[in-house]
């Protein structure tokens, strides 16, 4: 193998890294907002029609709070009847994106980077493949490049990731991560390290791992 992939990468500043943009109605009611918040905001927002309320000496907060009403008022009024059961019928999509989150920011095991600054780890290389049924399981796909073919730490790397993943989402979620094709001499040892539960399970178990691990996963957000 001659070629380097992701050899001397330019390193990405943390503001470089693709995030989700934000709307005015993120910004106003919160991102991922489900229908028991609506209708709390609704009646929160009713405080404002009160003249002896002190937010009305906030013409600041009164504006948004005026701009966020008129969100709220195209949509359907929200009964007790229509959130009795809302926790368990609302789940937010989980997207690339929102996966990407989660790991650009750990920590590489040798330089003081994170994967996404460099890009060890890449918006294009994730993929979410949403089972509709609930009941079933749905998969993700990780491809990681490490920064030089021989890497010694792709399989650590992968390790982390995998446990940040295994965190945050739900059991329904397959896991899948591979080095990207071409981007390490050991390519299949290290993807069947990375994929096979009981390795994955014994290497969790070891404390020293662990530890470093963590320390990986402390610089995420």
């Amino acid at each position: 193998m001659s070629e380097f992939i992701n050899e001397n990468p330019d390193i990405l500043d943390e503001n470089q890294l693709p995030s989700r943009k934000s709307d005015d109605t993120d910004l106003l009611l919160g991102a991922g907002h489900d229908r028991t918040y609506l209708m709390r905001k609704q009646q929160l927002l009713r405080i404002h029609h009160k003249t002896d309320s002190s937010v009305m000496s906030n013409v600041e907060l009164i504006n948004k709070l005026l701009i966020t009403e008129g969100y709220l008022d195209e949509a359907p009024e929200l009964t007790d009847e229509d959130t009795e059961d809302s926790e368990e019928e609302f789940e937010d999509p989980i997207d690339a994106q929102e996966i990407y989150d989660m790991i650009a920011h750990i920590s590489d095991p040798e330089h003081p980077l994170t994967l996404g600054q460099l890009a060890v780890v890449n918006l294009p290389d994730i993929v979410v493949r949403e089972n509709p049924d609930k009941s079933k399981m749905s998969e993700i796909l990780v491809k990681i490049t490490p920064t030089i073919t021989h890497c010694s730490l792709a399989t650590l790397i992968g390790l982390g990731i995998r446990v940040r993943l295994e965190r945050c989402l739900s059991p329904r979620y397959r896991i899948t991560i591979l080095l990207k094709e071409g981007s390490h001499q050991s390519e299949n040892q290290v993807n069947k390290q990375l994929n096979d539960k009981e390795r994955v399970a014994a290497a969790c178990e070891n404390d020293q791992l662990l530890g470093v691990v963590s320390k990986m996963l402390a610089t995420c957000k």
